[in-house]
């Protein structure tokens, strides 16, 4: 296995960059106090940032990942987050097989 030493120096960089944003927010949480709007736009963050995720993948894959994308957000309405998980899992991996994938 040969160790290329520009990808070891970006891997290094970027789990540095990630540690020092979670522990700036560990640091500076207790002296930020959100209200009103900017609380609202806070907390709206972290389903955004899931929505950013997702949402390439359910669109840009085949219609199974599309349908089980549905079905768990329609269950997700109506269920806890491990019951969300579970239908989730169970419709990908149904809907791949009726899909021959």
């Amino acid at each position: 296995m040969n160790l290329d030493p520009i990808t070891l120096a970006a891997i290094l960089g970027m789990a540095a960059v990630t540690y020092a944003c979670r522990l700036t927010g560990l640091l500076i949480a207790d002296r930020m106090a959100f209200t009103g709007r900017a609380k609202a736009a806070v907390d709206a963050i972290p389903p955004a940032v899931l929505t950013a995720v997702i949402a390439p993948t359910l669109l840009a894959t085949g219609w199974p990942e599309t349908a089980a994308g549905l079905v768990t957000i329609v269950a997700a309405t109506r269920l806890s987050l491990i019951g969300t998980i579970g239908v989730g899992v169970a419709a990908i991996v149904v809907l791949r097989l009726a899909a021959g994938a």
